[in-house]
C-alpha cells in the first residue's frame, strides 16, 4: 500500500497548488520558501512527482482524487482486501510493462551490437574467436599468460561502442586485481590470450558481457563492450 500513500501525499499537494492557481490567465510566480518545512515539502512533491513519471504506470488522476475525498469522508468503495488485490494486479501490471521495455532496449541494442560487429571484424588487425569474442593488439608482451584460475592484476577502461566510458581503472589511477574466472566470459576468455606487459582492445558481444540484463544505469541490456586492457602480472 506504500505506492498508494505517495500517490495520495502527492494528489494532496497538487489538489492545493490547483487551488492555489485556478485562473489559467494568471502568470505564474516564483515560489518564495519562507521555512525549511517550505522547502522539505516541496522537495517531497518533486521526488514524489518524479517517481510517477513513469508512462508504464499510466495514473488516471481522476479516480485517484475520488479515492482521496472519499478517505477524507471516511468512505471507500472497495474493501481494504480489494484494494490488495488490485494493487496486486496493478504491480503485477507494471512488472510487464517494464519487462516489455527491457525487451524493446535488448532488441535494439542487439541490433546495433550486431551491426557494430559485423562492420568491427572486417577491420585490419581484428581477429575474431569461436565464441564471437573480438580483439586487436595494441601491444604484444613477451611474459607469461594466465589461466581462467590464475588472479590476475591489470589496468583497464571500459566504454560503450558509442564512446561512453563506464569504468576506468586509470580514472582511478590504481590497477585492479580479481580472479580470472570470477568475471564476465569475455574477460574470461580474452585475458587468456594475453603475455604479460600486452595491451589488448576487446569487442565483447552482450552474451560474453552482461546479456540480457545490463549492469548498473549505464550498460543497457543486448549492450556490446569495448575493453581496453593491459595485463601487469598475474599469480
Amino acid at each position: 500500500m506504500r505506492l498508494m500513500k505517495i500517490i495520495v501525499l502527492l494528489l494532496t499537494v497538487i489538489s492545493i497548488t490547483t487551488a492555489q492557481n485556478n485562473s489559467k490567465n494568471k502568470k505564474s510566480e516564483k515560489i518564495m520558501f519562507k521555512t525549511l518545512e517550505d522547502s522539505i515539502s516541496y522537495s517531497i512533491g518533486q521526488n514524489i512527482g518524479a517517481s510517477l513519471k513513469d508512462p508504464a504506470m499510466n495514473i488516471k488522476f481522476d479516480m485517484v482524487f475520488k479515492g482521496l475525498q472519499d478517505a477524507i469522508d471516511g468512505k471507500s468503495e472497495l474493501t481494504p482486501e480489494e484494494q490488495q488485490v488490485v494493487m496486486n494486479k496493478f504491480n503485477q501490471k507494471l512488472m510487464s510493462a517494464r519487462a516489455a521495455q527491457t525487451n524493446a532496449v535488448k532488441d535494439k541494442n542487439k541490433k546495433i551490437g550486431e551491426a557494430f560487429l559485423a562492420n568491427n571484424k572486417t577491420k585490419e588487425g581484428v581477429a575474431t574467436t569461436a565464441s564471437g569474442l573480438q580483439y586487436k593488439v595494441i601491444k604484444e608482451g613477451t611474459g607469461a599468460q594466465p589461466t581462467d584460475t590464475s588472479k590476475v592484476t591489470v589496468h583497464y577502461k571500459g566504454t560503450l561502442i558509442d564512446g561512453t566510458v563506464f569504468d576506468s581503472s586509470y580514472d582511478r589511477g590504481e590497477p585492479i586485481t580479481f580472479p580470472l574466472n570470477g568475471v564476465i566470459k569475455g574477460w574470461t576468455e580474452g585475458v587468456q590470450l594475453m603475455k604479460v606487459g600486452s595491451k589488448f582492445e576487446f569487442y565483447i558481444p552482450s552474451e560474453l558481457a552482461y546479456g540480457d540484463t545490463g549492469a548498473g544505469q549505464v550498460i543497457e541490456p543486448g549492450a556490446v563492450l569495448i575493453f581496453e586492457v593491459e595485463l601487469l602480472s598475474f599469480e
